[in-house]
């Protein structure tokens, strides 16, 4: 049997479905950070009359010992099966993700169909040496310092671990691996947000979707680091995703 894992409050899954919605919009978080980086852009689109479910992705949310014991097919599994959700009780789905979660969303767009897709700050590849021998290192050491939290607005707080756990991080590249492979299999509109100045992600993952996807979107956030969902930026992703949203949906 398992131990019970004591899950932080702030990091539980969260939802809004009550009624009934044309459109439902799943987001995804990114690893080693937690669904609160997601719940104020949940928060405005269920405002704005969406159904919302923000999965607490395995590994996530408890400690990231658990964390390096997933998988990237865990996470997926469950994104997944948040969509089949939203798709029981609305018409069209959107999936929309941060960092790695815009990977999983990116990988739901190849393999169901979902009426558009919503990135911030995506991770999909890296130019870094070091990311690139993680397979090599997670047998050596188990974590590396943290790589959370990187927002420009003071008081922000994703909720994220304060080490990386590097199997999961090798798990992720795989991940990413799969969707890039697959990218010329999303038909879907996408709406990419990108910060200026981004501590976590580089440039390669953007410069990709732009080339790869027949019709993105992209706008630049210029006062937002990494977890622009939580930074200065935040209100315009909200507002300019339920504008995106209401455009292809009707």
């Amino acid at each position: 049997m398992k131990p019970c894992v004591e899950i932080d409050p702030e990091a539980e899954s969260w939802r809004h479905q009550e009624g009934t919605a044309a459109v439902g919009v799943l987001l995804c978080h990114g690893i080693t950070g937690s669904v609160a980086a997601m719940k104020p852009w949940g928060e405005a689109l269920a405002g704005a009359g969406h159904h919302v479910v923000i999965p607490r992705l395995p590994g996530h949310g408890t400690s990231w010992q658990e964390l390096n014991r997933t998988t990237w097919m865990d996470w997926y599994a469950v994104a997944e099966r948040a969509l089949f959700q939203l798709r029981d009780s609305c018409e069209q789905v959107v999936v929309a993700g941060l960092s790695m979660g815009g990977a999983l969303a990116l990988r739901l767009a190849e393999e169901h169909s979902v009426r558009g897709v919503i990135l911030v700050n995506p991770a999909i590849a890296s130019r870094s040496r070091v990311l690139g021998m993680v397979g090599v290192l997670k047998h050596v050491v188990p974590s590396v310092a943290a790589i959370g939290n990187d927002i420009a607005k003071p008081g922000g707080d994703e909720r994220s671990y304060d080490r990386t756990p590097l199997r999961a991080v090798h798990s992720m590249t795989r991940l990413w691996s799969v969707v890039r492979e697959d990218l010329d299999r999303i038909a879907a509109p996408v709406l990419l947000f990108t910060s200026r100045v981004d501590h976590v992600v580089d440039t390669l993952s953007r410069d990709i979707l732009l080339k790869r996807l027949p019709a993105v979107d992209h706008r630049q956030l210029e006062h937002s680091f990494h977890v622009a969902t939580l930074d200065h930026d935040a209100q315009r992703i909200e507002s300019e995703s339920i504008e995106f949203i209401r455009t292809i949906c009707g």
